[in-house]
């Protein structure tokens, strides 16, 4: 399958490893990954600070550089969101292409749940509210995850409870924010876990941030990190 790569701002600007990983990993799976350079931002920012009219035109721009391809996969579910609950919003006459979030393009369009992948650690994996709440991908990532070979996968206790990010929420409401970070905290060192997995780079950023000020040891890992990972990079210890 002919597959484009939505990388988004946030990854692009921040996390471009991630990006990388995906790529490696459809690739390894036989299919062609392509990533149009004309791309920019799906205009969540935008929309859900209230400049929906400053939004419109990066809908329509989304709209135009993905047309064509078979299947668009986004390693954010709320980016993922953003275009298939709100572009419809933003512009009823001109529909979306087929975006995915990356769990829900290898289960659901792929047809695979063992990718091969090799992570000889302890992991844990946090639910992002927009996968979770909006895209509704259940189980797909942790189906994925318990495939993979060597891994520890445990539990996170309350993994339902958002992490304090969203955005301009963790601006907005810093107290607020903060009292929801220090309680994901503690329920992911409870795990004992090595490394922190979730699907949204943003949510990452954010735990990862109280985890390493805290000094907790624990690493974080995208998902499509995990999943890019083989037994050749198996001593490489996270970090």
């Amino acid at each position: 399958m002919r597959i484009a790569l939505f990388i988004t701002c946030f990854n692009d600007t921040m996390f471009p490893g991630t990006g990388k990983a995906v790529v490696r990993l459809l690739e390894r799976l036989g299919h062609t990954v392509d990533f149009p350079q004309e791309q920019g931002c799906c205009g969540q920012m935008h929309f859900n600070t209230g400049y929906r009219r400053e939004a419109v035109p990066l809908a329509r721009r989304f709209a135009e550089v993905f047309r064509g391809y078979e299947a668009v996969v986004t390693p954010s579910g709320s980016c993922a969101a953003m275009v298939r609950d709100h572009h419809r919003v933003l512009q009823p006459d001109l529909a979306p292409p087929p975006v995915y979030e990356l769990s829900e393009l290898l289960v659901d369009v792929l047809g695979v749940t063992d990718v091969g992948a090799w992570f000889p650690h302890r992991v844990t994996y946090h639910p992002t509210c927009h996968s979770m709440r909006m895209l509704r991908v259940g189980d797909r990532p942790l189906r994925l995850l318990r495939a993979v070979r060597g891994i520890d996968l445990v539990e996170l206790p309350a993994a339902e409870s958002c992490c304090g990010f969203g955005g301009t929420f963790a601006l907005k409401n810093p107290d607020t924010s903060n009292a929801m970070l220090a309680d994901k905290v503690h329920h992911v060192r409870a795990t004992g876990a090595e490394v922190l997995c979730a699907g949204d780079n943003s949510c990452l950023m954010h735990i990862g941030g109280a985890l390493s000020r805290t000094r907790t040891g624990i690493a974080t890992r995208h998902l499509a990190e995990i999943l890019a990972a083989t037994e050749e990079d198996a001593d490489e210890h996270p970090s």
